[in-house]
């Protein structure tokens, strides 16, 4: 893959654009790729209605070579501003059709293999939600987990929008999507490395820094906390926690590259809304 823009073609990645701030809608207004053959990775969190989905992603997908989207759990939400009311995997399903009228890639899509500087790696869009297994420290079932984020007042809203219909619990539903894209994965080249694109980190060490250790309930599962080194991971690129940082786990980088909320990216010292590069790595990446 060359560039018809003079440089080196680029893996980027961004989430959690909660257009639906004024401030975050700008942001992505102002988004552009460096070359012509840049893909970007949204990983999740674009908004809490459809249309402002369709806005956002259709926004990218005009600009940039390639879009590849892994839902967060505010697209799922059933908001009451939202006049589409379809719930669980009906409303998932009829995002995932959103996406494909628009060109955008899906967890339900063949992987593409990024063929440029940093590759070749297998680009996996991932949907996999949580089970409450990353639970508080001295609690050993959700019950408890839940007992002690009520009583601290930590309790993410999920709990009332995020439907899990036609399974009976989000922690089902978890389990499924765990399973099909274990499957999935396992079906890869055994020589072929990947960038895998999920909400959640697929690790619990990235939720250590959480203000409040309660909200980690809501991040992740522990059955992903191997995949990093099973499936051959460059970069395990993710959002949700707000908090955009580089970690390391057995020598696998850990991307979060959130955007946020005003109130949150406002305060800190760099602009808002860079595009992180996930290949080729960034100059003093280890």
């Amino acid at each position: 893959m060359t560039s018809t823009a003079g440089g080196a073609a680029q893996l980027l990645a961004i989430s959690d654009l909660h257009i639906g701030y004024p401030e975050n809608r700008d942001l992505v207004e102002a988004m552009r790729p460096e070359t012509d053959d840049d893909w970007l990775l949204v990983a999740g969190d674009v908004a809490e209605t459809v249309g402002q989905i369709r806005w956002a992603l259709e926004t990218l997908a005009g600009r940039f070579r390639k879009v590849i989207w892994a839902p967060g759990n505010h697209e799922l939400w059933t908001h009451p501003s939202d006049p589409v009311t379809l719930r669980g995997v009906a409303r998932y399903e009829h995002l995932v059709e959103v996406c494909r009228d628009l060109g955008v890639l899906t967890p339900e899509d063949p992987y593409p293999v990024w063929e440029g500087p940093g590759g070749p790696v297998a680009v996996a869009p991932l949907f996999l939600l949580y089970d409450y297994s990353f639970l508080p420290a001295g609690c050993t079932t959700k019950e408890q987990g839940l007992e002690y984020a009520h009583g601290t007042g930590i309790v993410c809203t999920d709990e009332h929008l995020l439907h899990p219909d036609p399974y009976p619990t989000r922690e089902a539903w978890c389990r499924a999507r765990v399973a099909e894209t274990e499957r999935r994965l396992e079906a890869l080249p055994d020589d072929l490395p990947t960038v895998l694109v999920n909400h959640y980190p697929l690790d619990r060490h990235p939720t250590d820094v959480l203000w409040y250790p309660e909200f980690a309930m809501w991040c992740g599962t522990t059955l992903t906390a191997d995949w990093h080194r099973r499936f051959r991971v460059e970069t395990m690129v993710y959002g949700h926690l707000h908090i955009p940082r580089t970690t390391w786990l057995d020598g696998v980088r850990f991307e979060e590259v959130s955007v946020g909320y005003p109130r949150e990216w406002s305060k800190r010292p760099e602009p808002p809304g860079r595009l992180r590069r996930i290949a080729p790595r960034e100059v003093g990446a280890l």
